[in-house]
């Protein structure tokens, strides 16, 4: 299970803190806050309605990238066909894991590999 409110950096193991996210971004972004690793400098944001509730697991720069290839290449299909959930359930599927844990920002980078490798597929949907 992912934790929502990490002390440790899932990718160094590092100190996590709880903190304003100008630290990242310059100004205050969506929640205001983030995980941050004082090791590292992975981070993830908050919920903008929960600020202390992580989006995930921290992330570096390399994984931010896949992620947002992993959702765009998502996006591209749901947003023509208007079957998001169907997709995550599909997706999950391929990945083998639960539908409630198919989620772009609980994945590390070899399942965004994954990931991008099926969404990249032309398999039949």
């Amino acid at each position: 299970m992912i934790d929502l409110h990490p002390t440790k950096c899932n990718l160094c193991g590092g100190k996590v803190i709880y903190t304003s996210n100008d630290k990242i971004y310059g100004k205050q972004y969506g929640s205001g806050y983030c995980y941050l690793c004082t090791c590292c400098g992975a981070y993830v944001g908050t919920h903008k309605p929960y600020p202390k509730v992580a989006l995930g697991i921290l992330a570096n720069s390399e994984m931010r990238e896949l992620k947002m290839k992993a959702h765009s290449l998502f996006d591209e299909e749901w947003r023509d066909n208007s079957r998001r959930t169907w997709k995550y359930h599909w997706l999950a599927e391929r990945l083998g894991i639960p539908f409630r844990e198919c989620h772009f920002g609980y994945f590390d980078k070899d399942m965004l590999l994954k990931a991008i490798n099926i969404l990249e597929s032309k398999e039949e949907r």
